[in-house]
Parts: C-alpha cells; sequence; structure tokens
C-alpha cells in the first residue's frame, strides 16, 4: 500500500474490528493446566501469571538421556492495544538429571533455564453461537445442536526462542516457532483445543508438533482436561497422554493438578504438576451496555453470569443476612412501639 492515507484507514479499520469482540472474561481463563493454548486473549488491562511446578521421571537409555527433571514453568500474558492481541512469555527453569549409558552409566546434575520463548497471537476469527435458551416455541429447536458449534474459532501465533537456555537444549542460535490455535465449544460445558506448532524453525533441531486437549466444565468450580501432545523431531518422536483437574478458587485465581504417561523415543516415565494461575485485572470495557435512558443495564449476561457463580455462597449467607435484618427490624419497631407508648404517657400526664 503506496498511499499512506490508505495505510491509516486499514490500521484504524482494523483496530476497530478488533474492539468489537471482547476477549476478556469475568473469571481468570487459563490455559493450565494442560499444554495447550487457546486462541483467546486475556483482554487488555489484564496481567496473568500461570504457573506450574512439575516433576519429569523416565527410563535411562543409551547412550544419552534426560531420564529426571525438577522444575517451574511460568507463562506471562496480557491483551496489547487491542482486545484480539496478546503478548506472552514462557520461561522453563529446571534441575536436570543427565545420563549416559554405554557399558558403565553416569550422570550429572545441571540446573538452568531449558525455554525462554516470547511470543504473540492474534484472533483473526472468532466464532459466534445461536443462543439456544430463549428459544421457547420449540422444545426440539431449543435442545437441538448447533452446527456452528464445530467451526473454531482461530488464532496466529508468532514467536521467538531466545538463546538464554542451558547448552544441552540450545540449538545454536534465536529461532521462530509459528503456531495455528483453534477451540471449538461443543457444548456449554465441553470444548476443544487444537494447536499445531513448527518449532525451532532454520536449526538442525527443527519440530512439529500438535496437542488436542478436551476441557469438559463439571461445575462452577471444577473442570477437568484430557489431553494428547506428540513432538516429531528429527532423531525420534515423544508423546504424552495427559489429564487433571482445575478448580477455580475465586474470580482472579486458579489453582490445579496434572498426571502424564510419556514415551520419549524408547523411553518411557511419568509426568506430574501442580500449578496456580493469577491475573491482575485492570481492564476497562470500551463500551458499557446502556438502556434507553442512557442509564447502565442493570441485568447484562456477564452480570447473570456473576450472580450464578456466587449463587450458593450467596444463598447461604443470604439466609444470616436475611435473619440479622429480620430481627434488627423487628428490635426497631419495638422500640419504636416503646417510645410512643412513653410519650402517650406523658401526655396524660400532663
Amino acid at each position: 500500500m503506496k498511499n499512506p492515507k490508505l495505510k491509516l484507514f486499514f490500521l484504524l479499520f482494523l483496530l476497530g474490528f478488533s474492539s468489537i469482540y471482547s476477549q476478556y472474561t469475568e473469571v481468570i481463563n487459563s490455559n493450565k493446566p494442560g499444554f495447550s493454548e487457546s486462541p483467546y486473549s486475556v483482554g487488555t488491562g489484564v496481567y496473568q501469571f500461570e504457573s506450574n511446578l512439575f516433576l519429569r521421571n523416565t527410563s535411562i537409555e543409551p547412550t544419552f538421556s534426560i531420564p529426571q527433571s525438577l522444575g517451574f514453568d511460568l507463562l506471562f500474558r496480557t491483551g496489547f492495544l487491542i482486545e484480539r492481541l496478546e503478548l506472552n512469555t514462557q520461561i522453563s527453569y529446571q534441575r536436570d538429571k543427565v545420563a549416559f549409558k554405554n557399558i558403565f552409566t553416569s550422570d550429572y546434575s545441571s540446573a538452568e533455564f531449558r525455554e525462554f520463548t516470547i511470543g504473540a497471537k492474534y484472533l483473526f476469527f472468532q466464532q459466534e453461537y445461536d443462543d439456544k435458551s430463549k428459544e421457547v416455541r420449540s422444545w426440539k429447536k431449543r435442545m437441538s445442536f448447533d452446527t456452528n458449534r464445530l467451526i473454531p474459532s482461530i488464532a496466529i501465533y508468532v514467536g521467538i526462542n531466545t538463546d538464554f537456555i542451558n547448552d544441552i537444549y540450545k540449538t545454536g542460535n534465536m529461532s521462530p516457532k509459528l503456531g495455528l490455535l483453534f477451540q471449538q465449544n461443543l457444548s456449554t460445558d465441553f470444548n476443544l483445543v487444537s494447536n499445531f506448532f513448527y518449532d525451532k524453525i532454520g536449526t538442525k533441531f527443527f519440530e512439529y508438533s500438535y496437542i488436542i486437549t478436551g476441557t469438559y466444565t463439571l461445575s462452577n468450580q471444577w473442570s477437568a482436561f484430557f489431553e494428547n501432545q506428540t513432538v516429531f523431531q528429527k532423531h525420534q518422536n515423544n508423546t504424552n497422554l495427559g489429564t487433571g483437574l482445575a478448580y477455580l478458587y475465586s474470580k482472579d485465581l486458579q489453582v490445579n493438578t496434572s498426571a502424564r504417561f510419556l514415551l520419549e523415543g524408547k523411553a518411557q516415565g511419568f509426568y506430574g504438576g501442580l500449578g496456580i494461575s493469577y491475573r491482575i485485572n485492570r481492564h476497562q470495557d470500551s463500551y458499557k451496555e446502556i438502556n434507553e435512558s442512557g442509564n447502565d443495564l442493570e441485568d447484562t449476561p456477564i452480570k447473570r453470569y456473576n450472580k450464578k457463580e456466587n449463587g450458593f455462597f450467596k444463598r447461604l449467607f443470604g439466609i444470616f443476612t436475611k435473619n440479622n435484618s429480620k430481627k434488627l427490624l423487628e428490635s426497631e419497631e419495638k422500640g419504636i412501639i416503646k417510645s410512643l407508648s412513653n410519650y402517650d404517657y406523658l401526655k396524660t400526664s400532663y
């Protein structure tokens, strides 16, 4: 585009179009405990930290292997400029047991960064779904499956692998990482996330990988996941099958745990993880829902969701609140009656 006005118009159009669909959610939306990444951004003004303490253990194989790792993962995410764009940084620090097996077996320990990747993702397509709950005329239509749910939301990921890592993981220089991220919300309780990556591009250690994750909401606080990841390398393929649970402690805090079966070339083993995801929420909507008089709407989908999230505890503590309010009201009524009686007595005395 040689015309600068046309460039400016295209940029403003992109920013305006992107701000129509807010990626922000009232409760934290974490990728953990899975390895896959949702195409959705956390939203502008949100600073999210997703951590994971893990232990990995596999069999020792000839001639060189890393059979054991104890480490810590940290993913930092934040929305940037527009709702659909997210910047993130993935860091992994671990203590490895490095083994050599030939005639004899020996090993040593090494502690350093395994991964330090800076990236960004942009959601360029967001699928919309019909609200079946509003269908009151036909039970069949209300309960029918929305075929639009088969069409995923799509994001593109672009990252750079830095070389500030342990020598045993170095590839020689910095390298790019590309990915396509998909998510299908097949129902209100079940969604499917699929990732496809081309990593360490331009190096001798380039690799392709895919991740497929199914997440099922068990309740307002609990959710479970099942996941398969396979990495295709030049000399071997690595596969892991994982499952786990996540618990929503508050709207900004999630705790999770996971377990995995590992198959790395000829080596087999397990992986266990325990993590916490937390966000600092400074998000401000670019628009507000108002009524015809220009006042904020009291009843919106987000507010109804919040009421549902807090429904049980609100009702539980509401019982005591109502009882206390009732007792206070009765006490005030007795005080007023007593005051009136004293007033009548004084009036008749005079």
